[in-house]
């Protein structure tokens, strides 16, 4: 940048000579002032190319740290006419950070798959399991019984928020199920994140999937009484469901106010996962899609598998994949999409999602372990 030309004072009334016979000195710049060296940039910028504008294209956006141009005293004509075609404003972007191999998911080390850069992120959406509620505790089978949250359960909701709100993620809305304990999960987080004006919509088509017969009965006895193979076919196969539940038993949801309006087809009396698929899409293509694609950010609060039954559908996961897929208890999994809602994949996603999970990545997977060995014998 040229240092503008000095002149006595008593010239300064006189017209200016053209700006073509001015001499430039291009060597060397005038020091700065001491105020202006406390406003320079600290690093990386020293290193920046000396241009006007710089950007680095990346997958995601950067914050921005802008310089303003130095101050032009107009009363001088010809140092006005010096900086004339000069922006007023200098921006550049951040460099992309680099995410530490050691806190991502088990997916870190491969490498992104190429349809992955088909789009740019465009929405983000949050997918939280309940906490733990007293029957996960207890190793039953819950399904739709409507049972409060644990202790630790709070607990996991409190964390989850502090994840959330650590990733600096918002919701504008909540889609929960009718149940309590993922109510409750939703609420906390609201509450946490001084978002309760945020409001909250509760589905039925988000519940739990219905374990029929089984509900209320604990896992590892049920498994030394009927044999490992047919329970865990109970309870993984995808379109097998478990023994279905007499409208006569204690937990029969018909006499539940809360189903009063559902049709005999609609009330189950027991669900295999491709059930939960079933009546889940409907709610995603009609309610949660177009409320993502209008510019909502969306949190589901829900369960273990209606949650299975979403990540199925954005990342297309086999029957025999799915029901092999444990979701942790009150760990927020992350999903960026594009604008056609399609999941994009990082080095955080998490195999076989393409989501991430928040939090320590060693504790999700002994989470998601223990998730796996709910239905074991139990051993003498």
């Amino acid at each position: 940048t040229a240092a503008p030309v000095e002149k006595p004072l008593a010239q300064a009334a006189k017209a200016p000579a053209p700006v073509e016979a001015m001499p430039v000195q291009v060597e060397k710049t005038p020091e700065a002032s001491p105020a202006q060296k406390s406003n320079e940039s600290p690093q990386p910028f020293d290193s920046l190319p000396s241009v006007v504008s710089w950007n680095q294209v990346r997958p995601a956006p950067a914050a921005a740290v802008t310089a303003t141009a130095p101050v032009v005293d107009t009363a001088k004509p010809e140092a006005a006419g010096a900086f004339s075609s000069m922006p007023s404003v200098v921006t550049w972007q951040l460099p992309a950070r680099k995410t530490d191999a050691a806190q991502a998911g088990p997916s870190a080390a491969a490498s992104e798959p190429a349809d992955s850069k088909a789009g740019a992120v465009k929405h983000t959406l949050i997918l939280i399991r309940h906490g733990e509620s007293q029957w996960n505790v207890e190793n039953r089978f819950t399904g739709w019984v409507d049972v409060p949250l644990a202790p630790t359960g709070e607990a996991e909701s409190h964390r989850a928020a502090a994840a959330i709100m650590e990733e600096k993620l918002t919701c504008d809305v909540v889609y929960s199920s009718v149940l309590k304990r993922a109510i409750k999960t939703g609420m906390n987080i609201l509450e946490d994140m001084d978002a309760m004006h945020v409001p909250m919509i509760k589905d039925w088509r988000l519940n739990e999937r219905h374990y029929g017969a089984l509900q209320g009965l604990n896992k590892a006895e049920t498994v030394a009484e009927h044999g490992e193979d047919k329970v865990n076919v109970w309870r993984r196969s995808y379109d097998t469901p478990p023994p279905d539940m007499a409208e006569d038993h204690e937990f029969w949801s018909g006499s539940d106010r809360r189903y009063a309006a559902l049709s005999g087809d609609e009330l189950p009396k027991a669900e295999s996962l491709k059930t939960v698929v079933d009546r889940f899409m409907p709610l995603w293509s009609e309610t949660l899609a177009p409320a993502i694609q209008s510019g909502k950010k969306v949190m589901v609060a829900a369960h273990g598998n209606t949650l299975r039954a979403l990540v199925k559908h954005l990342d297309d996961i086999p029957e025999d994949a799915i029901s092999k897929l444990n979701i942790p208890t009150a760990v927020p999994l992350v999903y960026e999409l594009d604008e056609n809602l399609k999941p994009i994949r990082s080095s955080r996603s998490w195999d076989p999602l393409s989501g991430y999970y928040l939090g320590d990545q060693e504790q999700i997977a002994a989470a998601i372990n223990g998730v796996a060995a709910q239905s074991q014998a139990k051993k003498e």
